[in-house]
């Protein structure tokens, strides 16, 4: 049996997890035409994760994936912290408001959350996957001996085998085109910025383990390039922010019509990691800042805060709106349409 006919997968394409988009309406719908549906808990709690669960749960008895941050405990230096508010303050003044006083770590790296694993082993979901790293050996024992299947993404080489050593189960193949979070595992260190056919091409050579291959598809044409790489399956989140069941508001959606959705930017200004952006007011400001971004995910604090304020005021120029360099590519569909057409154009050209 295949990995895929073991995850009751018709089709070979996973939806990404984007905290805060991926919905489990959305994974549900992806899931039960056939693909597997994701939803991100990274940014929630225990509490809140289950309920995220437990809501794909009753939408879909097929398999999903829950997506985990594992990065690297957030070290605050207050100095800092206070330099970056300062500069963002005439931001702020902008739309009538001023920064926090202090800034906080807004949610906590799975390596450090007994609570979430506590809830995982108990819930068991059927796919777990890690971004940013990989968590201890107790961890990953803890949940494949409650059945779960691991996954976790590799932006280079010797990052997929840290995670064949840990022994997840597969590693997905993170292309530098992808849009959100970079999953690099130290964002201080060399990034070799890696296109998604070279690394998959790289991993499937290199690696003992299954590879699936995300960055920048967008359609079935894309698809089967992947497949013809030698990937298991392909990721797609851009692809699916469109669609009705995500949880992408009206500003975000038009973004990815406009013209800031041809010019993607990698920004650490939104949350202190790389991550891939529509290009907006806050990317434009965040290239030219000459002070150092806080740590993960303490300077996101102040970017939520920020967007809160530009909101308010009906300026949506500094949210977080994350996609891939394919993001013009993007149908708006249901995502069961969606899945079928990708589908359709990838097995008929």
């Amino acid at each position: 049996m295949t990995l895929l006919q073991q995850l009751g997968m018709a089709v070979p394409i996973i939806q990404a997890p984007m905290a805060g988009v991926s919905t489990p309406k959305l994974a549900a719908a992806i899931s039960n035409a056939g693909g597997l549906g994701s939803i991100g808990i990274g940014a929630v709690d225990a509490t809140a994760a289950r309920s995220m669960i437990d809501a794909t749960r009753a939408l879909t008895e097929r398999a999903f994936n829950v997506n985990l941050f594992v990065h690297a405990t957030a070290k605050p230096d207050a100095a800092n912290e206070t330099r970056w508010l300062e500069a963002l303050r005439p931001l702020f003044q902008r739309f009538g408001s001023t920064p926090p006083d202090t800034l906080k770590t807004i949610y906590t790296s799975f390596a450090d959350d007994d609570d979430m694993l506590a809830m995982l082993v108990e819930a068991a979901p059927p796919v777990i996957s890690f971004h940013f790293g990989v968590p201890s050996s107790d961890r990953i024992n803890a949940l494949k001996n409650v059945g779960c299947l691991l996954l976790a993404s590799a932006t280079s080489p010797d990052e997929a085998r840290s995670i064949e050593a840990a022994g997840i189960d597969v590693v997905v193949a993170q292309g530098w085109e992808a849009g959100g979070h970079r999953g690099v595992f130290d964002p201080s260190g060399l990034d070799d910025q890696l296109g998604m056919a070279a690394l998959t091409r790289l991993l499937v050579r290199q690696a003992s383990i299954p590879v699936v291959a995300a960055g920048g598809i967008m359609d079935g044409q894309g698809i089967r390039a992947t497949l013809n790489l030698g990937a298991i399956a392909a990721q797609l989140g851009t692809a699916f922010i469109a669609c009705p069941e995500s949880g992408a508001d009206e500003a975000y959606r038009a973004a990815l019509s406009a013209t800031g959705a041809s010019h993607t930017i990698m920004t650490h200004a939104i949350s202190g990691r790389p991550a891939r952006c529509i290009a907006n007011r806050f990317t434009e400001w965040g290239a030219s800042a000459k002070v150092a971004v806080p740590a993960y995910p303490i300077a996101y604090d102040a970017g939520k805060a920020l967007n809160t304020a530009a909101k308010a005021k009906g300026e949506n120029g500094f949210g977080a709106q994350w996609a891939g360099q394919g993001a013009p590519l993007h149908r708006a569909m249901p995502a069961a349409d969606l899945l079928g057409l990708l589908w359709r154009e990838a097995t008929t050209g």
